[in-house]
C-alpha cells in the first residue's frame, strides 16, 4: 500500500455526488430510526452526523464504499456498530449493510 497516495486521497466530483446522494437518501428515510451508541436518532440527525464525519475524514475517502466504511458503520470512540430500524420492523440492521444496499440501488440507476 502506498501511503503517499493515501495522503492525497479525496473523492472525485462524481464520487462526491454519489456520497452526497447517499446521505440524502438517509435523510429522506423519515420512517427510519438510526441507533448510535445505544441512542435512537431520526433520519435528519443521522444524515447530519454522517455529513460531519464525511467532512472530517474526506481526505481519507476515495469511494462511496470508503465513506460507508469510514463514516457510517461504527462509532470512532466506542467502535460499536451503528444500526438502523425501518418502519414496520422490530429488527435492527447493521447500518453498513443498509447503506451498501442503498448504494447498490443508486449505482444501478
Amino acid at each position: 500500500m502506498c501511503l503517499v497516495g493515501l495522503a492525497a486521497a479525496t473523492p472525485s466530483p462524481s464520487e462526491d455526488k454519489v456520497i452526497q446522494t447517499l446521505i440524502q437518501r438517509v435523510e429522506n428515510k423519515n420512517d427510519m430510526v438510526f441507533v448510535r451508541n445505544g441512542n435512537e436518532y431520526n433520519a435528519t440527525d443521522a444524515a447530519s452526523h454522517m455529513r460531519s464525519k464525511y467532512d472530517h475524514f474526506k481526505a481519507e475517502i476515495v469511494t462511496a464504499e470508503d465513506f460507508i466504511e469510514r463514516c457510517a458503520t461504527r462509532s470512532e470512540m466506542t467502535k460499536v456498530a451503528y444500526k438502523v430500524k425501518l418502519a414496520g420492523t422490530t429488527a435492527l440492521r447493521e447500518s453498513g449493510d443498509f447503506l451498501r444496499d442503498e448504494l447498490r440501488k443508486l449505482r444501478q440507476h
